[in-house]
């Protein structure tokens, strides 16, 4: 890995293109190197994983008011949307695939400067895939610079910091793996790169506070924004430079000011594109940082026995969790009993309290109004605290694979006076967890999630393909899709009528 400074620049000084961190990334998309066999099997993982949390997810009202604007949209030869049949303008199915893989806060993550979920990037080269014919292996080559890059991205610059939304990595990284994939010039890269990031910067907003639908809907407008930006940028159509390192460009003035500096780390010529393999899915469907803590709820429970002896419980952990997810937000929302699915799915209190009262944690179960409103979870939910421990914040940020962490230590005081101690440092499903997330617990999650979505015949066709993802040919990527009930889709809500 090569490590880039990058910072802020005067339009008068002598800084040639070749130096501007967008075209870094487009020499990295550009490059031929070939896709390892781990990378390209860690691929298909997270393409199933895509495909189980979009069938849980695909009868839900985002999901469907999404999936209704792009069949607005028909394309002949387009791609497909999914869960149905036909074909679809790209961008827009990248748009609706995009809110079905986002919807549920299920799929994988990155965390390190940023955070990340770099599975956003398959709805958005899947889509322009179909459309223009790619292979698998031309999709797996795309993926893997997508990845890389946003990986990349989050690993040197942090955004939350300024409080802009993490998207911004998204929309670059979607530009760039579809100029892998469609074996674009270096020029075109760039420029789409420039266009893709200027309209993806937008505030925090949407994960603060009383949070909305629009936290699902952000990554897909992103991957929408860089499909829309490449196919421009093919036109023949320009973009502001340098994006990053202008004088009015994105570190001046969206993040740390004309003084900052950042380094991001980027694989130098002929070096494989790794960073996939870095990166973690959930076995909860909930934000990353409460995977650990569900699984030391679910280890505490037999301990702590009779919860309404439960005086307080203190979750000492990193900076991030404190602050996004935790009493340091200084949210009232995270504890109100009537609050979104997404506020409740950002509020690590409540999260520990119902898997705490429950030992399991479920994707519709444990979200339900009517579970958030029980008494006695709103009891325990208000004895829930967090505070920031910089040993835990120390692992969070920690370079070393062995050492990082996002978990946390409890300290519940019960109502005698005694004390239960206990932490956790990574998820179960983690790769140095208990139960470490191989192809076997991906297919398993897919069959779980898509049990009464999806019949039999259609979930074994999925997984053949996907398995053989690297070998379809030209135009076959059609069968990433996965045909979900009619009956399933006939329970979709009723929405209001758009503009179409």
């Amino acid at each position: 890995m090569i490590n880039h400074e990058v910072r802020t620049r005067r339009s008068a000084d002598a800084f040639p293109v070749t130096e501007h961190l967008a075209y870094k990334i487009a020499q990295v998309a550009v490059d031929p190197v070939a896709v390892p066999d781990d990378t390209a099997e860690m691929i298909v993982n997270r393409v199933i994983d895509n495909a189980a949390v979009s069938a849980a997810a695909v009868a839900r009202r985002p999901v469907t008011s999404a999936r209704r604007q792009a069949q607005a949209r028909p394309l002949p030869g387009g791609a497909t949307v999914f869960g149905i049949d036909g074909a679809y303008a790209p961008e827009w199915a990248a748009w609706a695939n995009g809110v079905a893989v986002r919807e549920l806060d299920f799929h994988d993550t990155f965390l390190a400067a940023e955070y990340s979920h770099p599975g956003d990037n398959i709805p958005a080269l899947v889509a322009v895939g179909q459309r223009v014919g790619a292979s698998g292996a031309d999709l797996v080559r795309g993926l893997a610079t997508a990845y890389e890059v946003q990986i990349d991205l989050v690993r040197g610059m942090c955004l939350h910091e300024h409080k802009i939304d993490h998207v911004a990595h998204l929309g670059p990284s979607v530009a760039a793996g579809l100029g892998t994939m469609l074996g674009l010039d270096i020029d075109t890269v760039y420029q789409a790169i420039g266009q893709a990031l200027h309209l993806t910067t937008a505030t925090r907003q949407s994960r603060k506070g009383a949070i909305s639908s629009w936290k699902a809907y952000a990554p897909a407008h992103a991957g929408k924004i860089g499909v829309e930006a490449v196919d421009r940028a093919m036109r023949g159509e320009g973009a502001p430079a340098p994006i990053w390192e202008g004088e009015d460009g994105v570190i001046a003035w969206l993040l740390g000011g004309p003084d900052a500096s950042y380094t991001i780390p980027l694989p130098g010529a002929d070096e494989p594109k790794r960073a996939i393999l870095d990166s973690y899915t959930k076995e909860h469907s909930a934000e990353y940082q409460s995977q650990a803590p569900i699984d030391l709820a679910l280890r505490l429970r037999k301990r702590i026995g009779d919860l309404t002896r439960v005086e307080s419980i203190v979750l000492h952990t990193s900076h991030h969790t404190h602050h996004v997810i935790g009493t340091g937000s200084g949210d009232p929302q995270k504890f109100d009993p009537t609050a979104s699915r997404e506020t409740l799915d950002h509020s690590v209190m409540y999260i520990f309290a119902v898997a705490l009262q429950d030992g399991e944690w479920d994707h519709e179960r444990s979200y339900a109004p009517e579970r958030a409103a029980r008494p006695d979870t709103v009891d325990l939910w208000r004895k829930i605290s967090t505070v920031e421990d910089p040993e835990w914040t120390r692992r969070y940020h920690s370079a070393d694979p062995a050492e990082k962490a996002f978990g946390a230590r409890a300290v519940v005081t019960m109502a005698d006076g005694s004390v239960i101690d206990d932490e956790l440092a990574v998820a179960d499903a983690h790769p140095l967890g208990a139960r470490p997330f191989a192809r076997a617990q991906y297919l398993e999650k897919f069959a779980r999630m898509a049990d009464g979505v999806v019949d039999a015949a259609e979930r074994e066709r999925f997984v053949t393909a996907a398995a053989g993802l690297v070998d379809l040919p030209s135009g076959g990527l059609d069968a990433l899709n996965v045909r979900v009930l009619d009956s399933v889709l006939a329970s979709a809500p009723q929405t209001g009528e758009g503009i179409l």
